[in-house]
């Protein structure tokens, strides 16, 4: 059963950089023709994709983050990271990461406030 867990700062300060790491177990993030995923649901809205990084590396980001976003990788940890930079309080949301194929798995969603 794969599983997957985020971490990182609850809190930020606008033009800061959010980080937030997904950890992944019961699966490889490495396995041929998975991607994985961060989506984030604000306060009143529904969820937004935000990119993929893809088994082999490649990534993917939607157009409406790829100018803040970037998505990386740690295979010996098994882990996906996500940083957006230049964050204000519209950022702040629940940020999940996920493995949108084969299967439906998220993790648990964490939520992040950013504030002055």
């Amino acid at each position: 059963q794969v599983q997957l867990q985020e971490s990182g700062p609850g809190l930020g300060k606008p033009s800061q950089t959010l980080s937030r790491t997904c950890t992944v177990s019961g699966g490889y993030i490495t396995t041929d023709g998975y991607s994985w995923s961060w989506i984030r649901q604000s306060p009143g809205k529904g969820l937004e994709w935000m990119g993929d990084i893809h088994y082999s590396g490649k990534t993917v980001y939607s157009p409406s983050f790829k100018s803040r976003t970037s998505i990386s990788r740690d295979t010996s940890k098994n882990q996906f990271t996500l940083q957006l930079t230049s964050v204000t309080p519209e950022d702040t949301a629940v940020y999940y990461c996920a493995r949108l194929n084969d299967g439906d798995y998220w993790g648990q969603g964490t939520q992040v406030t950013v504030s002055s």
